[in-house]
């Protein structure tokens, strides 16, 4: 079978892989898309080569039907539809003790840690397995794991209705995000240095600010009436938008950081202090938060063909890496069966 691995100094090739039948626990999928995004350029710019061991068969984000199922494994049968939730903990350590499995303090992320989505057959636990509803397309499936960041994210800033949110930055986690909050009742406003990326945001009916055209602190206080934000995202990963998010939010609001920050980052905490700010981490997911995720999707809540940027085949992954680079697309989603899957 074929599959796209990575082969460490940023190089991305096609390569054969002997199919091995899923074993006990396990089911073997048949994977239709797999979406990339941020992490895998993480993993492509050599950012994680400790955690990785070459050639890696990338991919988290994905769709495809059971092609079969290991001995004594329940729950699957071959031909559904089905995402994967690309988490596997231990279930011993102290946070899987206390509920939290999703950040294990010994968690294994298939496809960085163990090969990944990126094969044509692909052979998962289990319990990693999320049905896919009824009528949703594989091509908009293979947004699942994206949304359900983003829900995890709203979730985690306790996001109601009618609350104002600010999103900082506009890329593809930004924008659902955005989507997943007004999902849940709230005005949501895009802050974006990028003027297509701000274009993209506005075309979906949020509000935009350029940060560097106007004082997005004062911008948000007209907005607000002068409170602030009951929420604030930070996306963005830049140090700039972390020193400035707390301007941005209520007496008691909340700042939830969602971007990968791979060196300590300057904050406001007198900010913090004076008005009583929540500031939280969102990493991952949970796997309810796949499941809402799904069925988002699955009822047209999700803008999923103005997500998408581009299918490529297989053979084109690495050049679906370097548009992703570029920060011009949104969604890039690579055709592994090799087909226009339904």
């Amino acid at each position: 079978m074929r599959a796209a691995a990575y082969t460490g100094a940023g190089t991305i090739e096609t390569i054969k892989r002997t199919p091995v039948p899923p074993g006990p626990g396990e089911v073997q999928i048949a994977v239709a898309y797999v979406g990339l995004c941020g992490t895998d350029l993480h993993v492509l710019h050599g950012d994680m080569d400790a955690r990785v061991t070459t050639p890696a068969v990338l991919g988290h984000e994905m769709s495809g039907t059971v092609a079969a199922v290991g001995p004594g494994t329940c729950g699957a049968s071959a031909g559904d539809p089905v995402t994967v939730m690309p988490l596997d903990w231990d279930g011993t350590c102290p946070a899987c003790l206390a509920g939290n499995e999703h950040i294990c303090q010994h968690l294994t992320f298939i496809g960085i840690d163990s090969p990944g989505a990126l094969q044509q057959l692909w052979n998962v636990p289990a319990r990693c397995v999320v049905p896919l509803p009824a009528g949703l397309s594989l091509r908009h499936g293979a947004l699942v794991e994206p949304v359900a960041v983003a829900v995890h994210d709203v979730r985690r800033a306790d996001v109601r209705y009618g609350e104002r949110v600010v999103v900082i930055g506009g890329g593809p986690i930004g924008i659902l995000i955005a989507t997943v909050a007004r999902e849940f009742g709230a005005s949501v406003a895009v802050v974006e240095i990028d003027q297509g990326r701000r274009g993209r945001a506005a075309a979906l009916g949020f509000e935009t600010v350029d940060p560097v055209a106007v004082d997005q602190a004062a911008w948000v206080e007209e907005w607000t009436g002068t409170a602030g934000a009951d929420a604030v995202f930070e996306v963005s990963g830049a140090a700039a938008a972390v020193l400035g998010a707390t301007s941005l939010v209520k007496v008691r609001g909340r700042l939830t950081v969602v971007a990968i920050h791979g060196q300590p980052r300057p904050v406001d905490l007198h900010r913090v202090f004076w008005r009583e700010l929540t500031l939280l981490g969102a990493r991952v997911y949970e796997r309810r938060d796949f499941e809402t995720a799904a069925a988002l999707l699955g009822r047209g809540a999700v803008p999923a063909d103005e997500l998408i940027t581009a299918v490529v085949p297989l053979e084109e992954t690495a050049d679906a890496f370097a548009s992703l680079a570029t920060g011009e697309a949104l969604k890039v989603l690579v055709d592994v069966a090799g087909e226009a899957a339904a």
